[in-house]
């Protein structure tokens, strides 16, 4: 009943992110940034009334010094965030996992470059399985009308938001030391840092300018603009508290496979909410990515499995739990990235504490 109450907690979390984003975006495609803004604020608002309710959430206390050290991977993060919410913008939601299926392949090859090791075969075979489902999904289809098909930009701005997220992830892992290795005080220094970087180009992007001209408009919906923010930062806020819990009361395996489940609830519910065109292409390149990212963590599982058995006693702890970082760490990626653009920070650091 633990593992079920906090699988569900989780699913229902991340749905409730992507569609609501998406909504918001539909309603007000001119306010991308304002609107990442208010969510990264009312994530750092809450993180700070947490630590008032309890001594586990501790707020770092922000430093010229500190924050040179973080500005690398509060940069990376912040642009991810912006060319991943520019990408839920332009396509539809049942799309979107597969305009950002790239991933798995980018960060395991940003894992190498950084890392200078070989990745198996077994994990070039994962790799290949995930291609082949995005190019499965991105392919003409001539079943498919003009105005459904997602535009080159959109695209572009999926891959891009995939290798700024293969990046974080490996930026994460040096970034950690200077936060006392807490994912909480990083998850705080991001959103505050993101916050504090992307408000300059709401200005620079005339867009309280355009929030001024909208709200004197008869025909803009401004609740759902306001409401929809709040939501989204309250349940960015509870994505980090599932991700914790997930990782605290399930398995990899568990993991991966409720994933997989909610993926093909969100396109599911994409097409019942927003009325998306659900073609056999798209079904078939969901389909593969899933499936090629499943058999990712069973083979990285296994492998972590074998290494932790044959290590000495006293190094089998430490590498079973390198070994469940390197697994949650590629799955919140997908997870958590795919299904906000605020992960907002928080939920996809949670995975380096497991």
């Amino acid at each position: 009943m633990k593992v079920a109450a906090v699988v569900t907690f989780y699913m229902a979390t991340a749905l409730v992110m992507v569609f609501v984003n998406k909504a918001v975006l539909n309603a007000t495609p001119d306010l991308p940034l304002l609107y990442l803004f208010n969510q990264l604020v009312i994530a750092v608002l809450l993180l700070h009334g947490a630590s008032f309710l309890t001594v586990k959430v501790q707020i770092p206390k922000v430093d010229v010094h500190t924050a040179k050290k973080l500005t690398p991977v509060v940069t990376v993060n912040i642009i991810g965030l912006v060319f991943n919410t520019l990408c839920l913008r332009g396509v539809e939601a049942s799309f979107f996992q597969i305009a950002r299926g790239m991933v798995l392949p980018l960060t395991i090859l940003v894992s190498c470059i950084h890392t200078y090791a070989r990745p198996s075969v077994k994990v070039l075979i994962a790799a290949g399985i995930v291609t082949f489902g995005f190019l499965t999904g991105i392919s003409p289809n001539k079943d498919l009308p003009i105005s459904a098909s997602p535009s080159v930009v959109s695209l572009i701005y999926g891959m891009l938001s995939s290798l700024f997220i293969a990046v974080h992830a490996v930026l994460i892992k040096t970034s950690l030391s200077h936060c006392n290795n807490s994912t909480i005080e990083l998850a705080y220094w991001t959103n505050l840092g993101s916050a504090a970087m992307v408000a300059p180009f709401i200005l620079v992007n005339g867009e309280l300018g355009t929030l001024i001209h909208l709200s004197r408009s008869a025909e803009w919906d401004g609740k759902t603009f306001g409401y929809g923010s709040v939501i989204t930062g309250v349940f960015g806020f509870l994505l980090c508290v599932a991700g914790l819990l997930s990782i605290k009361i399930t398995s990899p395996i568990t993991h991966m496979f409720s994933s997989a489940a909610r993926s093909v609830l969100q396109t599911l519910l994409g097409v019942w909410l927003f009325g998306d065109i659900l073609t056999v292409n798209r079904a078939t390149s969901i389909l593969v990515i899933c499936g090629g990212t499943m058999y990712y963590t069973w083979t990285k599982h296994l492998e972590n499995s074998s290494s932790a058995t044959k290590a000495p006693q006293g190094q089998k702890s430490d590498d079973v739990e390198r070994g469940l970082v390197t697994i949650f760490e590629t799955k919140d990626e997908i997870d958590e990235g795919a299904a906000t653009p605020d992960r907002w920070s928080a939920s996809r650091k949670t995975s380096e504490k497991a």
